[in-house]
C-alpha cells in the first residue's frame, strides 16, 4: 500500500513538472537564451579587453624601443594617443615617459594630459592619488601656493597613503620660498599623522630640529 502511494506521488510530481515545462516552455527558452547571451558577452568582453591590453603593451614597448631624439614629434604624438586611450597601465606610463625625457615643453599641455588621466581614466583610488601627487610635483617648480594646494587638496583631505608625501611637498615648497612658519605647520602635520611614511616623518623631524628651531 505504501509503495503504491509512493508511486502515485512520484507520478503526480512528474506530471506537474511536465505540465509546468509545457506551460512555460517559451519563457524557459527565453530565460536560458538570455543567460547564454550574457555569459557569451561577458567572456567575449573579457577577451576583447585582454587583447586590447596586449595591443597597448606592444604599442608602448615599440614606441619606447624606437625612441630617438630626432623622432621626438612622432613619439609625442604616439604617446599622447596612448594617454587618450585611458588605459590604467599604459596611459600613466606614457605620460611619465614624456615628462622624464622632457619631450613636451608646454606646461599647460602636460597639465591637460594629467587631467586626462585623473578625470577620464578608470584608475584605482591610490593610483589616482599618485597621479595627482605627481602632477603637483611637476607644478611645484613654477606654480603658486594656491595652485599646488588646489591640486593636492583631494589627497591632503583624505587618508591616502600619499598624504604625508603631499604634506611634505608643500612643507618643502614653503621652506624653499622662505615661508618658514607655513613650512613648520606642514612639517608638524606630518609628525602628528598616524600613518605617515616613516622616512618622510624622519626627514620632517630633522628639518624641524635643524632648520626651524624645534
Amino acid at each position: 500500500m505504501d509503495e503504491e502511494i509512493i508511486i502515485i506521488d512520484s507520478n503526480t510530481r512528474n506530471e506537474k513538472i511536465r505540465n509546468f515545462l509545457i506551460r512555460n516552455k517559451k519563457r524557459l527558452i527565453v530565460g536560458v537564451s538570455i543567460i547564454l547571451v550574457l555569459l557569451i558577452s561577458y567572456f567575449l568582453l573579457k577577451e576583447i579587453k585582454a587583447q586590447n591590453k596586449i595591443r597597448l603593451a606592444n604599442q608602448f614597448n615599440t614606441i619606447i624601443i624606437n625612441f630617438k631624439t630626432e623622432n621626438k614629434l612622432t613619439t609625442i604624438d604616439k604617446l599622447t594617443k596612448l594617454i587618450n586611450e585611458n588605459d590604467a597601465t599604459y596611459s600613466p606610463l606614457s605620460l611619465y615617459f614624456l615628462i622624464d625625457n622632457n619631450l613636451i615643453e608646454d606646461k599647460n599641455k602636460i597639465n591637460s594630459l594629467f587631467d586626462e588621466l585623473i578625470n577620464e581614466t578608470n584608475l584605482k583610488k591610490e593610483i589616482k592619488n599618485l597621479v595627482i601627487y605627481k602632477k603637483a610635483l611637476f607644478n611645484s617648480d613654477f606654480s603658486t601656493e594656491i595652485v599646488l594646494l588646489q591640486i593636492l587638496n583631494p589627497i591632503i583631505n583624505s587618508e591616502s597613503v600619499w598624504k604625508s608625501h603631499s604634506l611634505y611637498l608643500m612643507a618643502e615648497y614653503f621652506y624653499s620660498n622662505k615661508q618658514k612658519q607655513k613650512a613648520k605647520e606642514f612639517f608638524n602635520q606630518i609628525i602628528l599623522l598616524p600613518n605617515a611614511n616613516n622616512d618622510i616623518k624622519i626627514k620632517s623631524q630633522k628639518r624641524l630640529n635643524r632648520d626651524l628651531g624645534e
